[in-house]
């Protein structure tokens, strides 16, 4: 079945034997340490868009002119040993297969068409739903986790673009962060993300 037809947490626990834990590993006071600044173009662009246009109009609209930028800002300082996808379909099985929103994964020594170890996994909340939008993704990163062979963690983010809620799943153990980030607090929000991406990236070296 796809990823999307998982429609809660509990769903997926069931199916795939998960245990559920709530604890901030993105603690706002250690995130600090590894903040990263969004450049003032990203700034310009970000408040611009926000100032014009309707972004909160449609899922679109949320993923080309709010989620999609602000990971692309984060990503500007992984490229050189992650790659970004965008729509890219991965497969484990029949049941755990589908096309997340966005994954982030080892940069291929092949290159940038292949795609390698999915670190990261990045989840839209439709229509605001985040416990379906955490349902689709916990099932992307079993999926991801099963196709690295490996008990390292992978992490996880749902948003609707205002809201950001993070995650991770090591071994057979879902981990939900607590407290939560939104885009008011944009420094918060990149300090967390950045926080995140290390710590994905981590695995880049021995995946095993």
């Amino acid at each position: 079945m796809p990823f999307s037809d998982y429609k809660t947490i509990s769903q997926v626990q069931a199916e795939y034997k998960i245990k559920y834990r709530e604890q901030n590993f993105v603690l706002k006071s250690a995130v600090v340490k590894k903040s990263i600044e969004p450049s003032s173009d990203f700034l310009c662009e970000f408040a611009f868009n926000q100032e014009n246009m309707d972004t909160f109009s449609s899922e679109a609209a949320r993923c080309e002119m709010i989620i999609f930028p602000i990971l692309r800002e984060i990503y500007k300082h992984y490229y050189q040993t992650t790659s970004l996808w965008v729509q890219k379909s991965i497969s484990f099985d029949e049941k755990l297969s589908g096309t997340p929103d966005y994954i982030i994964s080892r940069r291929s020594e092949l290159g940038k068409t292949m795609l390698e170890y999915p670190l990261l996994i990045v989840a839209k909340a439709k229509k605001n739903d985040f416990e379906q939008g955490w349902a689709q993704c916990l099932s992307e990163l079993l999926a991801a986790r099963n196709l690295n062979q490996s008990d390292k963690a992978v992490y996880g983010i749902v948003t609707d673009g205002k809201l950001w809620e993070f995650g991770k799943l090591a071994k057979d153990i879902f981990t939900k962060n607590t407290d939560s980030f939104t885009i008011t607090e944009l420094s918060g929000l990149f300090a967390g993300l950045n926080f995140v991406f290390d710590m994905a990236s981590r695995g880049i070296k021995d995946p095993a």
